[in-house]
């Protein structure tokens, strides 16, 4: 009896062993979730990071510019950000660097009314734009402003909630918001036919999007998990594209507010930001150099760089499995 006690024991301790072996990973997100955040909560809900010995917690987050400076101060070891403003905050001192590229096309958007008068980024002069005080699209202003010749300091910021920036925009307390092309959909929806919208990347400005990024202290301590970590969220990207359904049914059961069929949209919107030359022929996740360091010539001749930096030093491809390629994919209604 004595000796089946013995190895009960020693049976219940190897099946607690992995539970015990959990290192928890703080994951501060751009923004509250969404359908653009499937591919983390699907990877978790299978069990997949905690497999390589990750206890992953997943934070909303408030803006890239927040997201920047949490993992940049090491608040936060992982968050997820806007290249641009990971940039900028590099300059600053923030110890970053970006191990996974998300967004390989920019996800900014412009949306107006047309019934305002506005017809393009030229009649912008003048106008108030209102987004949240932290959202990436007001650091990386600048160069857009420059790059369609329009003084950067004539248009007016406001401060608005991300929830508030529809019916700001129909109440006209604002003439201009911003967002993110992931959610194109429910402006439409609610916009209709008096929608005005451009998108950063079809007038002369489209830097690299959200990436992952680690506090670069905490990847020197940690690479080995660090490695665990992109392995399998390239593994979860890869999944979703070729399966969406049980990927945006996670997230939306992690996250009871979401509506399925809402973010389902969002997640095929998402997939048209992932896809391009790169992401399909190099591997999914990928940074390409050329890329990088046109991206860094832009903040620093737009926006400024407070403290030059060797652009290869803020991001690596390092822990990327280049057999897991992005598929093309078309624009949204195409």
């Amino acid at each position: 009896m004595r000796r089946f006690l013995i190895a009960a024991a020693a049976l219940a301790a190897a099946y607690t062993l992995p539970a015990a072996a959990q290192q928890k990973l703080d994951f501060i997100l751009n923004w509250v979730p969404g359908g653009d955040h499937a591919p983390y909560y699907y990877a978790k809900a299978q069990g997949w990071y905690a497999k390589e010995g990750i206890d992953l917690n997943l934070e909303p987050g408030k803006g890239s510019a927040l997201a920047v400076q949490k993992v940049g101060a090491g608040a936060n070891p992982v968050g997820l950000a806007d290249m641009g403003n990971v940039l900028i905050g590099k300059g600053k001192g923030a110890d970053l660097i970006a191990v996974f590229n998300v967004y390989a096309n920019s996800p900014q958007g412009l949306y107006w009314l047309k019934s305002s008068g506005i017809k393009g980024i030229k009649d912008f002069p003048g106008k108030k734009i209102g987004n949240p005080a932290a959202d990436g699209a007001r650091p990386m202003w600048p160069a857009l402003a420059k790059a369609n010749g329009i003084d950067p300091k004539s248009v007016t910021w406001v401060n608005i909630d991300a929830n508030a920036k529809l019916s700001a925009l129909k109440s006209k307390a604002i003439d201009i918001t911003t967002s993110f092309y992931n959610i194109h959909h429910i402006f439409t929806k609610e916009l209709g036919a008096d929608m005005g919208f451009v998108a950063w990347r079809e007038i002369g400005l489209n830097p690299y999007g959200n990436s992952v990024i680690v506090n670069g202290e905490y990847l020197k301590k940690n690479k080995a998990q660090i490695g665990k970590f992109v392995g399998v969220t390239q593994r979860a990207f890869a999944a979703c594209v070729k399966d969406p359904a049980p990927c945006v049914k996670a997230l939306v059961d992690a996250n009871g507010a979401l509506d399925l069929k809402n973010e389902t949209v969002n997640w095929q919107l998402v997939e048209v930001l992932m896809s391009d030359k790169i992401s399909q022929t190099v591997a999914l996740g990928w940074h390409d150099d050329a890329r990088m360091k046109a991206d860094y010539a832009l903040v620093k001749d737009y926006v400024g760089i407070d403290k030059p930096f060797d652009v290869k030093s803020v991001y690596t491809n390092e822990f990327l499995d280049k057999s897991i390629k992005m598929k093309a994919v078309k624009p949204w209604g195409g």
